[in-house]
């Protein structure tokens, strides 16, 4: 391959050293902001009830079917199921807080990223001279 034939990011004449540069801020400012928050849990609970045993039941089910007979479709059905109610329910019993920051500091994560993710778009657009067309 040529120095003609090399190309940028996308695919375009260009912008490489722009790409990373944007890959950078935006990676800090996503690690700034996501330091920021906080996530916690609540007790999974079903009319009252803690229902995190009777979501295991699908799954184990299924794991026992799938021991019997590794091709079985009703086992893989129902493990696939009990994984993805188990999954639901824990993202349904998560609370994610924003911890308190100054103003400054939010405007500085919020900036890095939007910027971040600006110089990666403007990376995979052609920018300088047009390459030569071959005439």
């Amino acid at each position: 391959m040529s120095a003609e034939q090399l190309r940028g990011a996308g695919g375009t004449p260009g912008g490489v050293g722009m790409f990373f540069g944007g890959l950078l801020m935006t990676a800090v400012g996503g690690y700034l902001l996501l330091n920021q928050v906080t996530v916690g849990g609540t007790f999974w609970d079903f009319f009252g009830f803690n229902a995190f045993g009777l979501s295991l039941l699908p799954l184990l089910v299924g794991v026992g079917f799938l021991f019997f007979d590794g091709k079985s479709v009703a086992g893989w059905v129902l493990s696939t199921i009990g994984a993805g109610i188990i999954v639901a329910g824990i993202l349904m019993s998560m609370h994610i807080y924003f911890r308190p920051t100054s103003l400054y500091n939010t405007l500085t994560m919020l900036v890095l990223m939007a910027g971040g993710l600006g110089l990666i778009a403007r990376s995979l657009k052609a920018s300088g001279s047009k390459p030569d067309s071959g005439r």
